[in-house]
């Protein structure tokens, strides 16, 4: 076999091979949920010069109790049944404390699995249909009237056309202002501060399990 025939068939060969899914390609079947944010806004206008610790009210806040200071949304995970993939989110905000118990910590501010342990503060979660889990994103030792930023990654697995249900809960219709005008940078309003508390959700990184 010449050179030339060689190549030819190497190339043909090149051809007829299914190239792995680029990273790009992969963080589409997250889209769903890239960029998603919970967010309770305060009713009232923040002051020019807040009070330390001061809680406000929340403009989630209802008459109804099935919709007072809650909101839920409902999305569709892509990729192909049957298949799963690993999921990397940039966690980021502004968020008061929250207890929970019954589950498992994973660094300072991710929760797997488990249930609330207080029954006042703000309460960020995500469910998964399949494989079957949940997680909350703002941990804390103990509750209090704190507000404080965080920034972190958290890896979880999420089976190709699941169910995502994004559940945020304040509770009691209070909340703790973001009375220290915390900034998250490059997330809006950045460089204003936010009026209120919220998290951000961004996939940096989708890898299909194998």
């Amino acid at each position: 076999m010449n050179r030339l025939h060689l190549a030819a068939c190497l190339f043909a060969g090149a051809l007829l091979t299914t190239p792995a899914p680029a990273a790009d390609d992969l963080k589409k079947v997250a889209a769903a949920i890239d960029g998603y944010r919970f967010e309770f806004p305060c009713k009232d206008p923040m002051p020019e010069n807040p009070k330390p610790g001061a809680d406000g009210i929340s403009a989630r806040m209802t008459d109804d109790p099935k919709t007072n200071d809650k909101f839920t949304d409902v999305k569709k995970f892509g990729g192909e049944a049957g298949k799963r993939y690993k999921v990397t989110l940039r966690v980021r905000g502004v968020v008061e404390p929250m207890m929970y118990k019954d589950g498992q910590q994973v660094g300072e501010r991710f929760y797997i699995g488990g249930v609330p342990n207080n029954k006042t503060y703000n309460i960020y979660q995500l469910t998964v249909s399949s494989p079957k889990s949940h997680f909350f994103f703002n941990r804390d030792d103990k509750v209090g009237h704190r507000i404080f930023t965080i920034d972190y990654t958290a890896t979880i697995e999420i089976e190709g056309g699941a169910t995502l249900t994004l559940h945020g809960d304040g509770q009691n219709g209070h909340m703790i202002t973001n009375f220290a005008k915390l900034v998250v940078p490059d997330i809006a309003p950045a460089p204003k501060p936010f009026n209120g508390q919220f998290i951000q959700l961004d996939v940096t990184d989708v890898v299909e399990v194998k």
